[in-house]
C-alpha cells in the first residue's frame, strides 16, 4: 500500500501559505476546503493553496509536493481517523460516522495518486470554472542515482518539457478532473 506524505525541499511552504504543514504528514488533496468559494474568489496565500496546494492531515496546513511512501494497513486507518477528527473538529462535520466515510473517499483519491514508485513527487494545480475544480496532477520523477535536491533546481520548465536538472516532469495520466 503506498500513500501521500507532505514534503519541504526547502523554506518557501512557510512564505508561500498562510499554515505550512510540517514535512512527512499524510498528506490529501485538500481540494474539499475550497468548496464553497472558489478559486476566483480567493487572494493571497489562500490563493496559492487552492491553486497548488496538499493538505497535511494533521496541521491542516498546506505542502507544494507531496511524496509517494509505503504504508501499512495500521496507517491507512490511523490516517482515515484522523481525517475525520479534523472534518468534525475544523471542518463542520455533522458526526464521526459521516466525516468517516468523506475520509475515506478523500485518502481513496489519495492512494489512486500513488501508482508510480515510492519516493516520487507529486504537483497538484488546481482551477476553478463555472463553480468546477478541476485538479491535475504531476509527477517529479528523480532521475537515476540521484537524491531530492532544492525545490527551485527542478520547478523551472515548460509543460512537458525535460529539464536541464535532475528531474523530469511527466503527467499522471490523470488530467484534469472534476472532483
Amino acid at each position: 500500500m503506498k500513500l501521500l506524505r507532505t514534503i519541504a525541499l526547502d523554506p518557501s511552504d512557510t512564505f508561500v501559505f498562510d499554515v505550512a504543514a510540517g514535512p512527512g504528514e499524510w498528506a490529501v488533496s485538500g481540494a474539499f476546503r475550497f468548496w464553497d468559494r472558489g478559486g476566483g474568489k480567493l487572494e493571497g496565500k489562500e490563493r496559492a493553496a487552492f491553486r497548488g496546494g496538499f493538505l497535511g492531515v494533521q496541521s491542516w496546513g498546506w505542502s507544494t509536493l507531496a511524496q509517494i511512501v509505503p504504508a501499512t494497513e495500521e496507517d491507512y486507518r490511523s490516517l482515515v481517523d484522523l481525517l475525520a477528527r479534523q472534518l468534525v473538529d475544523r471542518f463542520g462535520a455533522p458526526d464521526m460516522a459521516t466525516a468517516k466515510t468523506a475520509a475515506e473517499e478523500e485518502v481513496a483519491f489519495s492512494q489512486s495518486l500513488c501508482s508510480h514508485p515510492i519516493s516520487s513527487l507529486i504537483a497538484v494545480h488546481r482551477t476553478a470554472n463555472d463553480g468546477e475544480v478541476r485538479e491535475a496532477f504531476r509527477r517529479l520523477q528523480l532521475r537515476e542515482g540521484q537524491g531530492h535536491g532544492k525545490a527551485f533546481s527542478f520547478m523551472e520548465m515548460e509543460d512537458d518539457i525535460e529539464p536541464d536538472g535532475n528531474l523530469k516532469l511527466t503527467d499522471l495520466g490523470r488530467g484534469p478532473t472534476a472532483r
